[in-house]
């Protein structure tokens, strides 16, 4: 149907208006090359690999498909140029962003053809995003999962839409067909996911930890500050209540405990993490008490996603878990998707 392939079909080179997010432990290879060989825009998470694990990864994917995907980069990271060098050298076609993007990153990206779909939770950043060249946009609302903004997706995204002239996808609640056309009735051009394909059969979370995610309902999902210091949407557990109740001294001595844990684990020397700390702290604004909290998520998330761990990890997720309750092939879920916005579209205008 032709309303189906919008502008950011034809602007990334995919088949269908879909995006799967790069999630932290969860956005590997096989998930992202399932997504894009389904005609969707899938995104390797590369913020919690080495580059030399990114590199494995990127392989991987060009081995399993042909189409399109992308990688989600972080900006402050100790080494974004060799990441950068890296995704070009690959022939990968786009890059989506852990966090804001600076000028310089997108314009490098750009100029190499590379491009580039930054996540906004605000109509100024969207604005600002949209001066600098970028070629499409995320609006996600505080519906959406992980590190979330306050404004809901219902109003978030057609202000946005209505601010840039850009391909915007709407992400933060979305799941199913009618959510894809509800988010094109608001002026986009498609939704992103993170939560929906999280609970896949080619996502590589553990089958226990997915099981835990099936069984929460809406109410089940917080968004706390006591992660990382910023806002973050996850599922309530017996150990977030312990992080809340926990005191400012703990937490800041957990938190460096962890960022020695993720230096170690990505292999950054002592300087290395020093000066990203600095470009943390100088690109969001923050004090050094948040630069420091700012390994707990990766860590506390590598702990349930990857290990296993419930009793000593968090759930980042978005408020549409409590309505998803069955884990489909990415290729099923993507069909489903598009069968159901065409039979919505064709109810609404027989």
């Amino acid at each position: 149907m032709k309303a189906l392939q919008t502008p950011f079909c034809s602007r990334f080179g995919v088949r269908y208006p879909i995006v799967q997010t790069g999630m932290g432990w969860v956005s590997g290879a096989r998930l992202t090359a399932a997504t894009a060989q389904a005609g969707g825009l899938g995104f390797l998470a590369s913020a919690t690999m080495t580059v030399t694990a990114l590199e494995a990864a990127i392989d991987e994917v060009q081995s399993r498909t042909t189409a399109p995907f992308g990688v989600n980069l972080r900006a402050d990271h100790h080494d974004v140029d060799g990441v950068v060098r890296l995704i070009v050298g690959k022939g990968v076609s786009a890059a989506s962003f852990a966090g804001a993007p600076s000028e310089r990153l997108i314009k490098t990206l750009r100029d190499a053809g590379v491009r580039t779909l930054p996540t906004i939770g605000a109509k100024r950043h969207a604005e600002k995003m949209a001066k600098w060249g970028v070629d499409g946009l995320i609006a996600q609302g505080h519906e959406g999962g992980g590190h979330t903004g306050p404004v809901p997706t219902t109003l978030l995204l057609p202000e946005v839409c209505k601010a840039v002239d850009l391909p915007v996808l709407g992400a933060g609640g979305f799941f199913d067909g009618r959510g894809l056309v509800a988010a094109l009735a608001y002026g986009a051009a498609g939704i992103a996911m993170g939560t929906r394909f999280l609970l896949t059969q080619e996502s590589r979370v553990p089958e226990a930890v997915k099981a835990t995610y099936l069984a929460a309902d809406p109410r089940s999902t917080v968004v706390s500050l006591a992660v990382d210091g910023h806002p973050q949407r996850v599922l309530r557990t017996a150990f977030i209540d312990r992080l809340e109740a926990s005191s400012p001294i703990g937490a800041l001595i957990r938190a460096l405990r962890h960022g020695l844990a993720f230096k170690a684990l990505t292999g950054l020397g002592l300087f290395d993490l020093l000066r990203e700390a600095r470009s943390m702290k100088q690109s969001q604004d923050l004090t050094w008490a948040q630069v420091a909290m700012a390994a707990n998520a990766p860590m506390l998330t590598k702990a349930s996603l990857v290990d296993g761990r419930l009793d000593t990890g968090i759930l980042p997720t978005g408020q549409v878990v409590g309505v998803i309750d069955e884990l489909p092939t990415v290729e099923a879920l993507i069909q489903r998707i598009m069968a159901e916005a065409e039979s919505t579209l064709s109810r609404l205008c027989p």
